[in-house]
């Protein structure tokens, strides 16, 4: 039985899991994200996270026949540039050969949302329809397309849907322009957003619920429990990032007539169907085609979506998959 490593790197952590047949966890391992030197300390957190998935399997690292890991940022050729939402990672760093003589065995990486959209179409939200747009809500908003069952790249840069202007000349971005979607809706431009209006006068448990969780970053649990309590500021967050990313998710449907809006990332998560309605509720007055407005369906594979969807980058592929995205167009035709 061939064993395969998987690892999702995220903005606040690293989830690594060691797969066997039909996706069967057989160990796994998550580690905080470094939040201060480079890429070498990030990568080094990969490797420690993999080794840790690979011991609580019961095996070593050496018996994987491969690792696949999703990486944010722009990846070519095993490189990762860009990956702005990680500490020092300005440049482009060999991710890729860094993790595969660290760990002894073949490496290929892809980007994050890719290779959790790729894991949805093929095992979990999406495999019902032959077209859907992926909506990846977590420390940045990242975002894919799939089309007839495959995942359209474009020239390398298709999906960027948390870079889709929503206002122009509007709020600062990390990717450096106004306007994007993320800056709105991203977790990290949240946090910024949220701490400014704390000192103008704002009230919020967000910072307290924070520290009482001995957290650094209001991660996508703490956002979770400040609207469970009813805090003010953080309903007002939420919706001011619902109604970005509305707006945004409509534009690409109106363009790209999709079946069906994924919603995956750690806060579409956590947030999960009460949050996937009203983003589907606010999409509606922006849809062109309002009389047939696309599915909104939370993320199948949740939390674990990333790194599935890395071990398919080592992964055989299936055969049966071009007859399975033909048997979802009939169906959707007929319908």
């Amino acid at each position: 039985m061939s064993v395969y490593g998987g690892i999702d790197l995220g903005g606040t952590k690293i989830q690594a899991l060691v797969l066997g047949p039909r996706n069967k966890v057989l160990g796994s391992a998550r580690m905080k994200t470094p939040t201060s030197g480079g890429p070498e300390d990030v990568a080094r957190e990969m490797e420690r996270a993999m080794r840790a998935a690979a011991e609580d399997a019961g095996i070593e690292v050496s018996e994987l026949a491969g690792v696949g890991a999703g990486s944010p940022g722009v990846v070519r050729d095993g490189t990762v540039t860009s990956a702005r939402n990680l500490p020092g990672w300005d440049g482009t760093f060999a991710l890729a050969d860094h993790l595969q003589k660290a760990l002894g065995v073949p490496v290929k990486i892809g980007n994050d949302v890719g290779v959790a959209l790729e894991a949805e179409v093929r095992h979990g939200a999406g495999r019902r329809y032959a077209s859907l747009l992926g909506v990846f809500w977590g420390t940045g908003v990242g975002g894919g397309v799939a089309i007839d069952g495959e995942r359209w790249v474009g020239r390398g840069g298709a999906g960027e849907i948390g870079h889709t202007v929503v206002e122009l000349d509007g709020a600062r971005c990390t990717c450096g322009r106004r306007g994007c979607m993320e800056a709105y809706a991203g977790r990290g431009a949240m946090e910024a957003h949220a701490r400014k209006l704390v000192d103008r006068g704002q009230k919020t448990d967000l910072f307290k619920l924070m520290r009482k969780q001995d957290r650094d970053r209001l991660t996508s649990g703490i956002w979770a429990r400040a609207l469970e309590q009813g805090d003010e500021l953080a309903e007002h967050m939420i919706e001011r990032a619902v109604k970005a990313i509305a707006a945004a998710a409509a534009s690409a449907v109106n363009l790209l007539d999709v079946e069906a809006v994924i919603l995956g990332g750690g806060l579409g998560v956590r947030l999960g169907d009460p949050v996937a309605k009203r983003i589907s509720k606010a999409m509606r007055p922006h849809l062109f085609a309002d009389d047939r407005p696309p599915q909104v369906e939370v993320a199948t594979l949740g939390d674990l979506g990333g790194a599935i969807g890395a071990s398919l980058l080592v992964r055989p592929q299936s055969r049966a998959r071009g007859a399975r995205r033909a048997g979802a167009r009939a169906g959707s035709s007929s319908a």
